[in-house]
């Protein structure tokens, strides 16, 4: 069948659904999967089996291979849970495996696997190297203790090796979602979601530095805010085209915002103000926001030659409820995160995006064909209740 025949009944498959579909009003606060809603995603499956949480990269800095595409997903199969890599070499058209991180933690659970490609050298890591990181552990029992493991690659995502471990719970409490990047002065940084001084603080973001990939620095707050309830997490950090550096993340359980996206600039990478600030609000000029897992990319356009990509997992109207275009949208913003927020199409739908950690959550975005298109990879639950990973591509 032709892609463009089936990407047509695809879409009209989703639209269906969405018809039909009754709108769920998100939260701020976790709940369980509804096993019964059997969605399914628009676009194409990059990984027959679980799919979750994807991230994208093209390289930039390698000695041959420069302008490949690389994606990852967090997968499990009957050895546990682990992170296969893909390559595209068409613009995202298609992908093909080409390698996969395992961690001997990986029967004990993984989490929010990263990927990223250094963009100088660091230490003895050339410029080039692939670092992937991940929350281990997650279901070791009552004694877990969550670590943050990062994994090297020198070949492209074809092999990997252990680099070193950022942190490790000292309790239950966990550590998640860590992104990475290398700051002005050519330091490397981890940044994550540290849940480990509750009850005082139900989950703060932090950061932690390294002049070689290999030993860590102490923890620094990049944000902590009280009271206990609130959680600000899943920070994205990308290098603006005029030397500064815009980190995204959320906040979850403000009592007139659930899970809101917000954003810092910081001058050289390093450093992020107060942590107590709150930062700048992502939102429409009518108050429309994502609720829960966004991320960010940069791509061509706009009046500064940069164009802001922003997704979350629900799109909703300033007062909460599911709004027009829910798991069809992307904010876009022309002016580093200044002024007006507007909406772009996404290439992916998800027909019916809950407080979930399956449907449109952490979708990944990446401008492509010189920056006329956005690659989209998007998770979903399929027919028979696995949450998978899809891909496409449409008009940026």
């Amino acid at each position: 069948m032709p892609r463009s025949v089936a990407r047509l009944g695809l879409l009209l498959s989703s639209l269906l659904v969405i018809m039909l579909a009754h709108p769920v009003a998100a939260t701020g606060t976790p709940e369980a999967a509804d096993e019964t809603v059997r969605a399914g995603a628009s676009g194409e499956l990059l990984h027959e089996g679980q799919g979750r949480y994807p991230r994208l990269v093209r390289l930039e800095h390698q000695p041959i291979g420069n302008g490949r595409i690389l994606a990852t997903v967090n997968s499990r199969d009957g050895e546990g849970d682990y992170s296969p890599i893909y390559e595209s070499r068409d613009e995202g058209e298609s992908f093909r495996k080409v390698g996969e991180v395992r961690d001997p933690e990986g029967p004990n659970g993984q989490c929010c696997a990263t990927l990223y490609e250094l963009p100088q050298q660091v230490g003895e890591l050339r410029a080039g190297t692939l670092l992937w990181a991940a929350s281990m552990g997650q279901r070791a029992g009552d004694n877990r203790r969550i670590g943050i493991k990062v994994w090297q690659s020198t070949n492209r995502g074809r092999t990997w090796s252990f680099l070193s471990e950022v942190d490790r719970s000292g309790n239950h409490d966990g550590k998640w979602e860590p992104e990475f990047n290398v700051d002005a002065n050519g330091v490397l940084w981890v940044h994550y979601a540290d849940e480990t001084d509750a009850p005082q603080y139900s989950q703060i973001l932090v950061r932690k530095a390294s002049t070689d990939g290999v030993s860590w620095g102490e923890r620094r707050d990049t944000m902590r805010v009280a009271p206990d309830p609130l959680r600000p997490g899943m920070p994205i950090v990308r290098k603006l085209p005029d030397g500064r550096y815009y980190m995204s993340y959320e906040i979850c359980n403000l009592p007139d915002h659930a899970c809101g996206s917000y954003f810092k600039i910081s001058a050289d990478g390093a450093n992020w103000g107060s942590p107590q600030e709150h930062g700048t609000r992502v939102q429409t000029p009518n108050g429309r926001y994502f609720q829960h897992a966004q991320t960010i990319s940069l791509a061509p356009g706009g009046r500064n030659g940069t164009r802001i990509l922003h997704i979350g997992q629900i799109y909703t109207e300033s007062d909460g409820k599911p709004a027009p275009g829910n798991g069809q949208m992307i904010l876009a913003n022309d002016n580093f995160g200044s002024g007006e927020w507007y909406e772009v199409q996404a290439p992916v739908h998800v027909p019916k995006p809950r407080n979930d950690t399956c449907p449109n959550f952490s979708s990944t975005l990446l401008p492509v064909d010189n920056g006329e298109n956005i690659l989209q990879i998007s998770a979903d639950f399929d027919s028979d209740g696995v949450c998978k990973a899809y891909f496409d591509k449409g008009p940026a």
